[in-house]
């Protein structure tokens, strides 16, 4: 059976500049990162159910880097957004609204290769860092 990990952050902001954050490939491209030395070069999103996206992830001394892609599953606007990537793997992300934002709250099938903590740290860092794009760029 697959380990279920859930991770969430909350973005003081209104829904929809959460919403287009989290869906604009330019926007991606800021954003996107677990650590400073990681960066994400391009990025496209074809936001529909059986819509597809890739998000290019790479160190930037040019060392290591990953597509990181998967086929859009159900697409509730402003609401949830579920996806299976490409190894098979299934994530959900919830925008709730609450009081002062938006909480955004992703679940994601682990993988092998990496611990649980590992897995959850790393996807942490990188939604903080989307938090932080969101309520610093107005």
């Amino acid at each position: 059976m697959t380990m279920k990990i859930t991770i969430e952050t909350s973005v003081h902001a209104p829904i929809d500049r959460v919403w287009a954050a989290w869906n604009d490939p330019r926007a991606i491209e800021q954003w996107n990162a677990a650590s400073p030395d990681w960066h994400t070069p391009r990025a496209s999103v074809d936001l529909r159910e059986g819509g597809k996206f890739c998000t290019r992830m790479e160190a930037r001394d040019g060392s290591v880097g990953f597509d990181f892609e998967g086929t859009y599953t159900l697409v509730a606007p402003q609401r949830l957004i579920e996806y299976t990537l490409g190894d098979g793997r299934k994530v959900r992300v919830e925008f709730i609204p609450v009081a002062n934002g938006i909480t955004v709250r992703e679940s994601f099938d682990a993988e092998d290769s990496h611990s649980a903590e590992q897995q959850r740290q790393g996807w942490q860092a990188i939604l903080d860092n989307f938090a932080r794009h969101v309520e610093h760029h107005a």
